[in-house]
């Protein structure tokens, strides 16, 4: 069983006066800088075809320390922390002030927001208990239906500690507990083999992922999606009217608009959004937010990883462009204010503006009468994996659960459906906005530039008019 004894204090590592002055000396005559420290520790239990595969346990900590001017940031990182490693690594941040010059941006405002609490989820139960919960829902699924041929199941935890130090000697702790359950299946009939799988989690405690109720609501779910891809037919192709679910579904918005919403890629002009502030890019009603502010969510941030409280940003506004999410420097470069959104995936990465909890907000249409009112197309409620070119908002998304749907009644459950489009046309093409916004679970990771956050999305149902389907021509 792994050692799951508390990190030591940062204050017992290095003295806070001296890596002030260090700090300061990398950062003389910088627009901005920090000082990053983080501690991490992660548990992951993978059960799969009636045995236990994985059980990891990572610990780690270091420190990144960064010295920004211009456009130009100074990065240097380090597993080891003590004063030597730091000013070693201020020395090469320095590199990038050169002469300096440049004027200290103001630090962060305070806050005492605390958006989850600072427990440990990986003691939430013994080592023991975890792989009998998981042996459990493996057993639990093959009983619900002879079907089942294989299960797998995964609960992981992660606690990350984190305290940033800025050169006006401002010192920002936080403390953020992850916790998550997911289960996929398999089942087989006549030869033919398909899967459903779902989950969720967020910044909670472990034992409410471990109760009864909610793992056993779990698992009938991602047995619901297998038996229902069971039964699918191929999918059509075409350009077709499409109605999006609540809830998942906003992996799309978060794909084709999210990113391009992103303040580097719009200072830098290469976002298909970049210089439409102010105009309209989406269907009156569409209102698109970006929110690290809600208790205990996955995407949720108390302070982003420069410090800066986490934000209620809107972006769009009854489908005008309203707003960008920004970083510190990108912010500076583009004369706003930070939004709350820089954010990284560990000391050794550099921050960057990044999406929280990305959500469309409901309208006024009744969910049923959206999917009576398309004529033909598909009703598609689960996505897997989607590409976007954040240049020109080109999406390319599978449905892991979708329907064909004629004359407003749902149809057969259809495979291998893809929708493929672009972000800017899609959000003026929405024909309706029902009046059930849902997040997701709490599944949700978001990539970018090779660094991993978690994150969240939310809609409600939508009808998108004229979307390119991809799958087997009827």
């Amino acid at each position: 069983m792994p050692d799951q004894t508390p990190f030591r204090p940062f204050e017992t590592v290095l003295d806070e006066a001296r890596a002030l002055e260090t700090l300061r000396q990398a950062t003389n005559g910088a627009d901005d800088g920090e000082l990053f420290l983080e501690r991490r520790r992660s548990e992951v239990l993978s059960f799969d075809d009636g045995r236990l595969r994985t059980a990891s346990y990572d610990a780690s900590e270091g420190f990144g320390l960064r010295a920004v001017r211009g456009e130009t940031a100074g990065y240097s990182h380090s597993t080891e922390i003590s004063e030597a490693a730091l000013t070693r690594a201020a020395e090469t941040a320095r590199l990038a002030v050169g002469d300096g010059g440049g004027t200290l941006a103001e630090g962060p405002r305070p806050t005492n927001v605390r958006l989850y609490g600072d427990f440990d989820p990986l003691s939430g139960a013994p080592f023991p208990v975890k792989v009998d919960l998981l042996r459990e829902i493996d057993d639990f699924a093959r009983g619900l239906d002879r079907r089942v041929v294989q299960v797998s199941a995964t609960l992981a935890a992660s606690l990350q500690e984190v305290e940033i130090l800025r050169p006006e000697g401002t010192r920002v702790r936080d403390v953020r507990p992850m916790a998550r359950l997911n289960v996929s299946v398999i089942v087989e009939q006549d030869g033919r083999r398909e899967g459903g799988g779902t989950g969720g989690g967020g910044r909670i405690e472990l034992s409410g992922l471990m109760e009864p109720d909610h793992w056993k609501g779990v698992t009938r779910e991602a047995l619901r999606i297998a038996l229902v891809n069971l039964e699918a037919e191929p999918a059509p192709a075409g350009v077709m009217d499409v109605v999006l679910g609540a809830g998942w579904p906003g992996i799309l918005l978060h794909e084709a608009v999210g990113h391009g919403l992103e303040g580097d890629f719009n200072r830098k002009k290469t976002s298909a959004f970049a210089g439409l502030m102010g105009q309209r890019v989406a269907a009156p009603g569409v209102t698109v937010l970006d929110d690290g502010t809600i208790p205990d969510r996955r995407g949720s941030i108390s302070v982003d990883d420069e410090g800066t409280p986490s934000g209620k940003n809107v972006l769009i506004e009854d489908g005008i462009l309203v707003g960008y999410m920004q970083d510190r420097q990108n912010a500076r470069l583009m004369g706003v204010e930070p939004t709350g959104n820089g954010r990284r995936e560990s000391h050794a990465h550099t921050p960057m503006p990044r999406m929280t909890n990305t959500y469309m907000l409901g309208g006024q249409a009744d969910p049923a009468e959206i999917v009576a009112d398309l004529r033909d197309g598909i009703y598609a409620v689960g996505f897997g994996g989607g590409q976007v070119d954040i240049t020109n908002g080109k999406f390319v998304f599978s449905c892991t659960e979708a329907y064909r749907v004629r004359d407003g009644k749902i149809g057969a459950p259809v495979k291998g459906a893809t929708l493929i489009g672009d972000g800017a046309t899609a959000m003026q093409k929405i024909r309706a906005i029902g009046n059930d916004m849902a997040l997701d679970p709490g599944i949700g990771n978001c990539g970018k530039a090779g660094q991993w956050v978690p994150v969240g999305v939310g809609q409600p149902t939508l009808m998108i008019g004229g979307l390119t389907v991809g799958g087997s021509a009827t």
